[in-house]
């Protein structure tokens, strides 16, 4: 039998255990409210954001086989200004593949004045796909062009870029030269960025001797900035200031469980991202400025997407 004293003791003990306990439940409990809640709010942001495209049926299976398979997929960023209320041309159309396998991206930005065959349209520069059909017809130009399947697409307000870059609390850059944008001013070496000054850094192009190859490079930047920063634990206390940027600048093809699966199977792709670049030279047809790829640049840029997509 225990003595006066362990009773004591172990009166002590369940004193202190039962509030600990009770204290344990409600942090248990209120971390699935608010799992709840966000899931709530996650889901009416993808409702908001779901914008499906004509021919999503026919890629249903293909595209449910290598989300489960974890395979690779590829998604297209259209980038939409809509500073005038213009939202006729997709000023930036980024191809991103995303390889499980090798834990690898790759992005390729291709540049606005290509001259392409759009679908039903003729030639014309890649960047009217948008005007004449709409995100459909903007993903159908870049499989024409690139001799692939893009299995979801999300088409960015960029005037809106600055409230997603704010909501993470900026974004940070590594700057090659100095120059002055919108009435920024950006000096060289690494910058950190809030939203309006990551939009005018992003725009720039006619202050670059490499042009749209140059903006191409600051948007991807600007890009892999916001994705890291996405990821970070930090962003988690943010989330409610991020879905709300998002739900209302990004529109996408791609469903809940469809994100929740990439999510989880293709975060590792951020890790490492490969640039690749679309040479050409440009050229006035019919008094009109193209961006010109020639056959043999197609082909290599072609047989480069198909070795990251195969690679394992």
């Amino acid at each position: 039998m225990a003595s006066r004293v362990e009773r004591k003791q172990n009166r002590k003990k369940r004193k202190w255990i039962k509030p600990t306990l009770i204290i344990l439940g409600l942090m248990v409990l209120a971390v699935g409210v608010y799992g709840a809640y966000l899931y709530k709010q996650v889901d009416d942001t993808v409702t908001t954001m779901y914008e499906p495209l004509d021919d999503d049926q026919e890629k249903e299976e293909e595209v449910k086989k290598r989300l489960e398979a974890e395979e690779t997929i590829n998604v297209l960023l259209l980038g939409v200004d809509e500073r005038n209320n213009d939202s006729g041309r997709s000023d930036t159309m980024i191809f991103a593949s995303l390889n499980p396998q090798t834990n690898e991206m790759m992005m390729l930005s291709i540049p606005r004045d290509t001259r392409v065959e759009i679908p039903g349209r003729g030639m014309d520069k890649i960047n009217h796909a948008y005007a004449f059909g709409g995100s459909d017809l903007s993903v159908k130009t870049v499989e024409n062009f690139l001799d692939t399947t893009v299995h979801f697409y999300a088409r960015v307000n960029m005037e809106g870029l600055k409230d997603g870059v704010d909501a993470l609390g900026g974004v940070t850059v590594n700057n090659d030269f100095a120059f002055t944008q919108d009435n920024h001013q950006f000096d060289q070496g690494e910058l950190h960025l809030n939203g309006e000054r990551a939009l005018a850094y992003a725009r720039m192009r006619k202050k670059d001797p490499e042009g749209d190859l140059g903006r191409n490079d600051r948007q991807q930047e600007v890009i892999n900035s916001m994705v890291k920063q996405a990821m970070s634990f930090e962003s988690f206390t943010k989330i409610d200031d991020l879905l709300n940027a998002v739900g209302d600048n990004v529109k996408t093809n791609m469903q809940m469980n469809e994100m929740r699966q990439t999510f989880t199977k293709y975060r590792g792709t951020r890790d490492e991202t490969v640039h690749e670049d679309i040479s050409g030279r440009g050229e006035m047809i019919d008094d009109i400025w193209y961006y010109i790829v020639s056959e043999e640049e197609r082909s290599r840029v072609r047989k480069a997407v198909q070795q990251h997509i195969d690679a394992n």
